[in-house]
């Protein structure tokens, strides 16, 4: 039987220099889980205009369920200006007030959350009290073996303190990246080295597992009694856009599956590679790719 996963918040439109992809992390999430074997639902919002029917026609050419994506009236549909430096690396600007800032609780989305075996969320979409009670009603519809998986996401001034503690206190994974990590240090007071103040994470928050990525340097995966680093898949890079949301997909279905820590991390590091290599963030993925937990 599949497993049923969710990603919960901001749907949209990268627009690069060359042109515009459809994004926002758990989209790209919920893609590459779905790809990966899922049954794999985005629960966002767009706008009730050209940009936001276009986001559904697009999601249903790549076989994403768009049956939890909401139409808004009244807002926009989201987008970031994605500028690249020479390296791939993406700086964002995100505008704001749109359509995913206020993702709506309805019937459905509570009915989805009790069948749910995982679900990925961030915070960026808390930014809005909106979408931020949605999360908070979803997470508390969960049955109590749901996997819930924390990409935290930091974007410019949109979290807070008071935000992350809440949320990291309801989540079973932390995903983050090497810059978020020093965001952390500073603001939970964590000190040392690497590896000790992720363990001040998992044992603050009760954490199972926490994965930190770090472009060329690699990724390590950390639990309370297991430890896995594992330097970049060698790829020649397009971007980095959406490695990271590809990793937490994989390393997600690896851990529903029970797959060992090492080897599940080897596959999450091995797609994160090969998305880095190709254009924009839900690649087509090779026959070999959407098997590896097969």
């Amino acid at each position: 039987m599949k497993p049923v996963i969710a990603g919960f918040g901001e749907i949209l439109w990268d627009l690069f220099p060359s042109g515009k992809q459809l994004g926002g992390a758990p989209a790209n999430f919920a893609y590459h889980a779905g790809i990966l074997g899922a049954e794999s639902y985005p629960v966002s919002s767009v706008g009730e205009d050209n940009h936001g029917w276009e986001i559904i026609s697009l999601l249903r050419q790549k076989g994403i369920p768009d049956d939890f994506i909401s139409m808004d009236p009244g807002h926009a549909t989201g987008s970031v200006t994605v500028n690249l430096d020479a390296e791939g690396v993406p700086a964002y600007v995100i505008h704001e007030n749109v359509a995913w800032d206020h993702i709506p609780f309805k019937d459905h989305i509570s009915q989805l959350a009790s069948r749910l075996d995982a679900v990925c969320y961030g915070s960026l979409a808390q930014r809005n009290e909106t979408s931020r009670d949605t999360l908070r009603q979803l997470l508390e519809s969960l049955h109590p073996g749901c996997l819930r998986v924390f990409d935290i996401n930091l974007r410019q001034h949109y979290y807070s303190r008071e935000i992350i503690t809440e949320t990291l206190r309801k989540s079973d994974i932390l995903k983050l990246n090497d810059s978020e990590l020093s965001l952390m240090a500073e603001m939970m007071t964590l000190h040392g080295t690497e590896k000790e103040m992720l363990m001040q994470l998992l044992e603050k928050f009760s954490l199972r597992l926490i994965a930190l990525t770090k472009g060329e340097k690699g990724s390590i995966l950390i639990s309370p009694n297991e430890f896995s680093s594992l330097p970049a898949f060698p790829v020649k890079v397009a971007d980095t856009v959406g490695a990271g949301d590809a990793f937490t997909a994989a390393m997600t279905i690896g851990l529903l599956k029970n797959i060992p820590l090492k080897h599940l991390h080897e596959q999450a590091n091995r797609l994160a590679g090969y998305v880095c290599s190709q254009a924009g963030a839900m690649p087509d993925l090779t026959v070999q790719m959407k098997g590896m937990f097969n």
